[in-house]
């Protein structure tokens, strides 16, 4: 047995329900519980759609930052690499020719980081297994 609801609507809503009813195989209990499931439906996925943005938007946020810290550490990297090439050439003066030769280190460090990269293994990762605990 289902439950009784009495329900109170306007004039207008109510003439378009008593047409829609009017077809046949509807009713007006039909019309009106398919509308309100709609209702509830889209209501609570509402509210999850929005709690879902709010922290895919910190998310983003977040990845942002890490993404700018990340880019800040590279080039700190790079050009400390550089500046140590550049200074630990044969020669003490940085004439052209230690340029030359810490442009050709620096460019070996790109490739061979490229490579470590690549390979997927990590510098500072130890070559033997870890003992287990």
């Amino acid at each position: 047995m289902k439950p009784r609801h009495n329900i109170y609507i306007d004039a207008d809503t109510s003439a378009e329900l008593e047409a829609l009813a009017a077809r046949p195989g509807t009713s007006k209990s039909a019309i009106i519980g398919d509308a309100l499931r709609h209702y509830l439906r889209h209501r609570g996925a509402n509210a999850l759609d929005e709690a879902l943005r709010i922290r895919l938007d910190r998310l983003s946020r977040e990845s942002a930052l890490v993404r700018r810290d990340i880019d800040v550490l590279t080039e700190s990297l790079a050009f400390f690499v550089r500046l140590y090439l550049t200074f630990n050439a044969h020669t003490p003066a940085p004439d052209k020719a230690t340029q030359a030769v810490a442009n050709e280190r620096y460019q070996k460090f790109i490739e061979q980081v490229g490579r470590q990269i690549a390979s997927g293994r990590k510098s500072f990762e130890s070559d033997e297994p870890e003992a287990e605990q």
